[in-house]
């Protein structure tokens, strides 16, 4: 556990810039692009991580742990779409920090979610999260081709079902977390919970610092 700790204190350390240059920097031009930068924005970026892995968690305890992560990404893959076809959501990043805070509470409180209601959640939040990964196909699209596209889609795809599964795997298995209730699963809700506090936090300083003291 300590471990698991320090991991995630590196996470939150990780600047928002990292975690929207998997390819540092340069444009996506091919499938392969595609795929690598899909790959790469939920791992570099701490709450789309966050996010994945205690929905593998959530998922655990629905009783279709391989089903209900689905929910998730066919919801992410609909917000990549929608922004990259040049439509919009509202308040992206504040919906992602309160994604987190919201899952992450659930799971720190020991409640198994059914089916049903967690591909609920798991795809109303996929969605403002896909709207993210959405942002860098809309900045290029003049430049990009179809093929750079569905690499993306199947990138992020991919690997988001792949870290949450692991994460489910690693409670259930490694930290002999066999229900809700149990204090290990709890604490990967308290990690997540944290993480969305903190970027709630970070979303409304700015604002309220402007409100107290004036631009």
């Amino acid at each position: 556990m300590k471990k698991l700790l320090i991991a995630a204190a590196a996470s939150l350390a990780a600047t928002p810039a990292l975690a929207h240059h998997p390819l540092a920097g340069e444009p996506m031009m091919t499938f392969a692009h595609g795929i690598l930068s899909g790959v790469g924005h939920p791992v570099l970026g701490f709450d789309h991580l966050f996010f994945v892995a205690v929905m593998g968690v959530a998922a655990l305890f629905t009783g279709r742990k391989l089903l209900a992560p689905a929910a998730y990404i066919a919801a992410m893959m609909a917000g990549v779409l929608i922004v990259s076809l040049g439509g919009a959501l509202p308040m992206v990043e504040g919906v992602i920090a309160l994604s987190l805070l919201t899952l992450g509470g659930i799971v720190l409180s020991g409640r198994a979610l059914s089916l049903v209601p967690a591909a609920v959640i798991f795809a109303g939040f996929g969605l403002f999260h896909g709207a993210a990964f959405g942002g860098p196909i809309a900045a290029q699209e003049a430049g990009m081709g179809t093929q750079v596209l569905v690499g993306y889609l199947i990138g992020l795809a991919f690997i988001q079902y792949a870290i949450a599964l692991a994460a489910g795997w690693v409670v259930e298995h490694l930290l002999s977390a066999s229900e809700a209730a149990a204090v290990n699963a709890r604490l990967s809700g308290a990690l997540a919970a944290g993480a969305g506090l903190f970027l709630c936090l970070e979303a409304v300083e700015g604002p309220a610092l402007t409100a107290l003291f004036g631009a």
